[in-house]
């Protein structure tokens, strides 16, 4: 049956798989991206064009631009990149040799007289080759290009922009003495180096030729003219760039530009917050949802209160529940999820998103959630050493006049008055608490195992630096996974 809004119902209650559906699908940033085409594109016939680009297999696909100096390794790193994410590799020289094009050989009589090729030219041939089948369907890396800012702001008129810009930089003396031992093979294009990448096969090794037009000379008069324009090319796209040291070794290289590939940008598209806070006994749950909701105004969900408040209140839910809680038995999990479920559809928590701990405890639990569509999208485990937990929970006091709570160890009462009346709860006595550990890591693998996607925490530091970490990964969107990872 589909899900309604009955205004009618107090407390309104919205069906939270409206959001969950959304934001699953990428329903608001396909629809940014649907507008940005209809802008940039202009085309005669929207409804047409819309209907077109909604039947792509796929219309978030990779842009990308590798830029450098010479002999900064762009060549290489596109070709690991290109491959990794299968998508359509683009460099100013396949472009100019392109026989098909007119463009091209336009482009080509301006090299043959000794000439710049001029910016609208370069602008066109990079436009058509982008509008190409294979650049739409799988995406593309531009390489070496733009060199200048004037190609930068072209091409951003005509609506084409990288996602992500991946800088190479290395210093002069580095790229001189590299570019000295640059060998290049004619078949293929790959580029060697007779210290730092010499070929294995012999065969290649034969066929290795010195690039044209290679001297120290000519390596500085380029460092020069790419310095002159690097940072007003960079100035076009502040905040898709990232600069890479490309003096280390080609694999360190290309683990960072990966990782930079697969982040993504933020968007204006709304996101609800869903987390889940997982973690042993005494590992300080409670104190991070409780910093996560008072600073982003979310609803703190505790199930154990969850299941307090609705006995209290003599619910029908409650008056099931009781028996269970009186006699210390675990709440079965579909009385669990009934009341779950009613806290989480309710308007506040639909709408300005919730962080809940205590819950799920088992996969069977974690698959209720997913099954009621209630899953989160940001799951946090808060790993922390037993014996750190053991210290934390059996010196842990109360002092039942004042309510407040004190820790031998990081917050000592400072009067023996004081000291004489603190009372230890039962829950936090040393063979209670080492049987809520056992219960916890009983499951704690097959819940890790479901949520894949889960992030760790080391909770065995200062609450606030915990709180740092959780904090960067909501506010940031979640990184791509690449087909090969």
């Amino acid at each position: 049956p589909k899900s309604k809004m009955d205004e009618t119902k107090k407390p309104l209650r919205v069906p939270p798989e409206f959001g969950t559906y959304a934001e699953k699908h990428g329903i608001f940033d396909l629809y940014k991206r649907v507008i940005e085409s209809i802008v940039i594109d202009k085309p005669e016939e929207p409804l047409q064009y819309i209907i077109d680009y909604l039947k792509r297999e796929n219309d978030d696909v990779p842009q990308i631009c590798i830029l450098g100096p010479p002999a900064a390794g762009k060549r290489t790193i596109a070709r690991e990149v290109c491959k990794r994410l299968r998508v359509v590799h683009i460099t100013p020289e396949g472009l100019v040799g392109d026989d098909v094009n007119p463009v091209a050989k336009q482009a080509r009589n301006f090299v043959k007289n000794g000439q710049s090729i001029p910016v609208e030219v370069w602008v066109s041939l990079v436009k058509n080759r982008l509008k190409s089948h294979d650049c739409i369907k799988k995406g593309w890396l531009l390489e070496g290009f733009p060199q200048t800012r004037d190609q930068a702001q072209a091409i951003q008129a005509e609506g084409i922009s990288p996602k992500h810009c991946v800088v190479l930089e290395a210093p002069d003396t580095v790229l001189i003495e590299r570019v000295a031992g640059k060998r290049v093979d004619p078949m293929t294009g790959d580029v060697y180096h007779t210290t730092f990448d010499w070929p294995s096969n012999s065969e290649i090794e034969s066929r290795l030729v010195v690039p044209d037009g290679i001297t120290e000379e000519s390596m500085v008069n380029s460092l020069v003219e790419y310095h002159r324009h690097t940072t007003d090319v960079l100035r076009c796209f502040p905040k898709v760039t990232k600069t890479i040291n490309a003096d280390q070794p080609k694999a360190d290289i290309l683990a960072l530009v990966l990782t930079f590939l697969s982040s993504t940008p933020r968007t204006a598209a709304p996101h609800t917050p869903r987390i889940v806070l997982l973690g042993p006994t005494g590992s300080g749950k409670s104190v991070q949802a409780s910093l996560i909701a008072n600073k982003y105004n979310i609803v703190n969900i505790s199930c154990g209160a969850l299941i307090k408040e609705a006995i209290a209140d003599e619910t029908k839910i409650g008056e099931a529940i009781k028996p269970y809680v009186e006699r210390g038995m675990m709440v079965p999990d579909n009385l669990v999820m009934k009341v779950l479920s009613d806290r989480l559809s309710r308007l506040d928590a639909v709408s300005r998103g919730w962080v809940m701990h205590g819950f799920p405890r088992t996969r069977e639990q974690a698959e209720s959630l997913k099954d009621a569509n209630l899953d989160p999208n940001r799951v946090f485990f808060l790993d922390i050493p037993n014996d750190s937990v053991m210290e934390r929970l059996v010196l842990r006091r109360t002092d039942p006049v004042t309510g407040e709570r004190y820790h031998f160890l990081y917050n000592p009462p400072r009067t023996n008055e004081v000291k004489a009346r603190l009372h230890q709860h039962p829950k936090d006595e040393e063979e209670a608490a080492k049987k809520r550990l056992i219960e916890y890591h009983a499951y704690a693998e097959e819940i890790a195992d479901f949520y894949e996607t889960a992030m760790r925490i080391n909770a065995d530091q200062d609450p606030h630096t915990v709180f740092e970490f959780i904090e960067s990964m909501i506010v940031n969107p979640l990184a791509k996974k690449f087909g090969d990872d």
